[in-house]
C-alpha cells in the first residue's frame, strides 16, 4: 500500500527564524447561501471574527449552565483525559469532547443554528474536530496565551488548510475585567510559524501552563502583528458568540475577578480537511483534542 503525501503549505515548528508567510487559502470558501448575511461575512472575511447576539435564549443559558456544573461535579469524569486542570490549583480549567459525556451539548454542537453556518463559509459538509467547556473560574482562572489554533492543529493533529473555525459560546458574561477573548483582527490572513521541536505527549503540558514555547509566535513577531492589526476585546453578554477563523491569533487574560468567564468551544472542520499524520509532531494527539472517527 502506498501513502499520498501531502505538500506541506504551512511549514512550522522550525529551526531558526521564524517567516511569516501569507495565507495561501481562502477565508470564506464559496459562496452558497445560508444564514450569514453578506455584510457579516464581509466583516468575517476582511476581519476574522464575527459576533454573533443573543445565540441562546436566557433559559437555554440556564440550562447549559447547570450542565457545565454537573460536568464539573462528575468524579468519574475528572479522573479522565478529557479534563485539563488549572496550572495553579485542582480546579478544571477545560472539559474536553463533550459531545461524548453530555446529551445536552451534544444538541447544540449538532445544531443547525451551528451547522448551517459553517456550512455556509466552509463550503462543504462539515464535522466537530474539537469541542470542549471552558471554566475560567473566578479567583485565579489563568490566561491563555497568544496562539493560532491552525498552528497547533496543522503541526499536532495533521489539519492540511486553515478550512475551519471555531465558536466560543458565552454561558457567563464576557466583563472586560474577567479575562474575555482578545484577538488580533486581520492576523488570520498571515500564518506565522513557530519555533522549536515538538515534545513527546506536549499536549500534556500546553493545555495547561501559563506561557508556551513551542506553538506560540515570539514576542517579537507578535509586537509585530500587535502594531500592524490591533487587539480587538470580545466582551458580550451569557448567551452571545464569536465565531473565529483558525488562523487567527487570539488569547485571554487571567481571571483575578470574583465573576466566571465560562464557555463552549466548537470547532467546526471541513470533510474535505480531514486529518492525516502530524506536519510537526511525533505522533497525533490523542482522539479528545482532534477528532478523526466522524461519519461524513
Amino acid at each position: 500500500m502506498t501513502t499520498t503525501l501531502r505538500p506541506d503549505l504551512y511549514p512550522t515548528r522550525v529551526t531558526g527564524e521564524a517567516v511569516p508567510q501569507p495565507r495561501v487559502d481562502p477565508v470564506v470558501w464559496g459562496d452558497a447561501p445560508g444564514p450569514l448575511g453578506q455584510e457579516q461575512l464581509d466583516h468575517y472575511e476582511s476581519r476574522g471574527y464575527l459576533v454573533l447576539d443573543n445565540l441562546l435564549t436566557a433559559d437555554e443559558v440556564e440550562t447549559y449552565r447547570a450542565e457545565l456544573l454537573r460536568l464539573g461535579r462528575d468524579p468519574e469524569l475528572r479522573s479522565s483525559e478529557r479534563v485539563v486542570l488549572e496550572p495553579d490549583s485542582d480546579r478544571i480549567r477545560s472539559v474536553f469532547e463533550v459531545e461524548k459525556v453530555s446529551e445536552v451539548f451534544a444538541r447544540l454542537l449538532f445544531s443547525s443554528r451551528l451547522t448551517d453556518i459553517a456550512r455556509q463559509v466552509l463550503g462543504s459538509e462539515v464535522y466537530v474536530h474539537q469541542s470542549r467547556v471552558n471554566y475560567k473560574p473566578g479567583f485565579g482562572g489563568a490566561e491563555f496565551d497568544w496562539h493560532s489554533d491552525f498552528e497547533t492543529w496543522h503541526a499536532e493533529d495533521g489539519m492540511s488548510r486553515p478550512r475551519a473555525f471555531s465558536v466560543s459560546v458565552a454561558l457567563s458574561e464576557n466583563h472586560p475585567f474577567n479575562g474575555p477573548l482578545l484577538v488580533m483582527p486581520g492576523t488570520h490572513k498571515t500564518f506565522v510559524p513557530s519555533v522549536g521541536e515538538t515534545p513527546q505527549d506536549f499536549h500534556k503540558e500546553s493545555l495547561r501552563v501559563h506561557r508556551i514555547t513551542v506553538g506560540s509566535p515570539g514576542q517579537e513577531q507578535l509586537t509585530r502583528m500587535a502594531e500592524r492589526h490591533g487587539i480587538d476585546q470580545i466582551t458580550g453578554p451569557a448567551g452571545s458568540a464569536v465565531m473565529f477563523d483558525s488562523n487567527l491569533l487570539h488569547g485571554s487574560n487571567g481571571n483575578i475577578t470574583p465573576f466566571p468567564r465560562s464557555n463552549i468551544f466548537i470547532v467546526y472542520n471541513s470533510v474535505e480537511n480531514t486529518l492525516g499524520e502530524p506536519f510537526a509532531a511525533p505522533k497525533p494527539r490523542p482522539q479528545h483534542l482532534g477528532n478523526r472517527e466522524f461519519t461524513g
